[in-house]
């Protein structure tokens, strides 16, 4: 992990390492509301806090944060499958939201993960480039095996730790910096 959340971003985004939080969605989910009670406008899609005890074979709901639409983004493979279930259609639906968030120009734009379908370029990639491109802050989770796919997409950019905190300090100085 590099970047100090207080130092000028290279980039208007952040990864959050997740280092095994497994209450690391209920914890965006709080700073997303902590953030639109501050008045920012935030925008987005989170992983809706799930049962984590079947692991990848749980149903995976992506919520909109503003108005609390949920998009089902995984596939029942069976107990057999090592496979990961997540549902390339399903994540396509999703992406309206993303889209749409670039019209409205959010203060903030939080990302689920970047994960297995953006690793391999597909998923919501599109999506957060041109969030990039246009100057939105994005902020998004980055499981260790997918760090090296993260920083072949952005480059440089900060890594927070999963510790709420240190996103407020990050998204304060990316928009103090604007």
């Amino acid at each position: 992990m590099s970047a100090d959340p207080g130092a000028e971003p290279a980039t208007r985004a952040a990864a959050i390492d997740p280092a095994d939080r497994a209450d690391i969605d209920a914890l965006l989910f709080d700073f997303v509301a902590r953030q639109r009670a501050r008045g920012r406008r935030v925008l987005g899609l989170l992983m809706a806090p799930r049962d984590t005890s079947e692991g990848c074979r749980a149903q995976m709901w992506l919520t909109d944060v503003d108005n609390g639409d949920a998009y089902l983004v995984s596939q029942p493979l069976g107990a057999g499958s090592s496979g990961c279930a997540a549902d390339p259609q399903g994540f396509a639906r999703a992406s309206r939201v993303l889209r749409d968030a670039l019209e409205r120009q959010p203060d903030l734009v939080v990302c689920d993960r970047f994960g297995a379908l953006e690793a391999e370029n597909g998923g919501f990639v599109d999506e957060l480039g041109a969030l990039l491109s246009a100057g939105v802050p994005v902020l998004t989770v980055v499981a260790a095996k997918h760090h090296g796919a993260w920083r072949r997409f952005i480059g440089e950019a900060p890594w927070l730790p999963a510790e709420p905190a240190a996103w407020d300090r990050w998204l304060d100085n990316t928009l103090q910096t604007a």
